[in-house]
């Protein structure tokens, strides 16, 4: 696993994630997460109309205007809106982060993406699960159990290659410190080296980060502007 924090990365690579952002920060150093358990439920609920549009905000207008956009309720993600182009918006909370994850139960937490077919299909079930677990009360490790049962009996599915999604939202709150960060695009594959994509080379665009938990690695690749066309770094030319 990564063990720098996002603004690290962000300096040395130019390219992070903070929906993983854990996978890259450890705890052994002593620190004191300052989310140690889950908020009150509803302090990590949102109006429905404001995340409806914060979902959108995570693609590109073209795509995420025919997109189904899923909200989250009690008990789990709804729909929202029916969608007609296979994509599906959405707003992760915190518990999509990796265990040791400062930001695990940080009830501020939202992490707006847009992904493609393959990914609905392959990677939403997580989400999907793991936010059903926690609404029902299950503790963290519970709720990995639990991911890890479905991915055992194969009631979870295998990730299609191809999978991937759009962070394109400068609305969004990617935890403590880092705001929303930069714009980009993530990859999901089944879980693999990231060395071998040639990821943290000297001059390599391109990080990987490996999810064993979640058995997935994912890629980013950083874009130039935030889905309301605006530039990522308007001081750049």
């Amino acid at each position: 696993m990564w063990r720098n924090t996002l603004r690290t990365l962000a300096l040395g690579s130019s390219l992070c994630v903070v929906v993983l952002a854990a996978a890259w920060q450890t705890q052994s150093q002593g620190n004191k997460t300052p989310y140690p358990s889950m908020a009150p439920a509803d302090q990590y609920m949102m109006e429905r109309n404001a995340e409806i549009a914060l979902a959108r905000s995570a693609g590109p207008e073209s795509i995420s205007k025919d997109a189904g956009i899923m909200v989250l309720g009690s008990h789990g993600y709804e729909i929202a809106v029916k969608g007609t182009n296979g994509f599906v918006c959405l707003v992760e909370r915190s518990w999509t982060s990796p265990s040791d994850s400062p930001d695990f139960w940080n009830p501020k937490l939202r992490g707006p993406l847009c992904l493609n077919p393959p990914a609905v299909r392959t990677y939403l079930p997580l989400t999907i699960r793991k936010t059903e677990l926690v609404l029902a009360g299950r503790s963290k490790a519970q709720m990995f159990e639990g991911i890890k049962t479905g991915l055992d009996n194969k009631e979870l599915p295998a990730l299609e290659y191809g999978a991937m999604c759009y962070m394109l939202s400068k609305q969004g709150n990617l935890g403590d410190g880092n705001g929303h960060w930069r714009p980009h695009l993530m990859f999901f594959i089944p879980l693999t080296e990231p060395e071998t994509w040639g990821s943290g080379s000297p001059g390599a665009q391109l990080l990987g980060v490996k999810d064993p938990e979640d058995r997935l690695t994912i890629f980013m690749v950083p874009v130039a502007k935030w889905s309301d066309g605006t530039p990522d770094r308007p001081d750049v030319h």
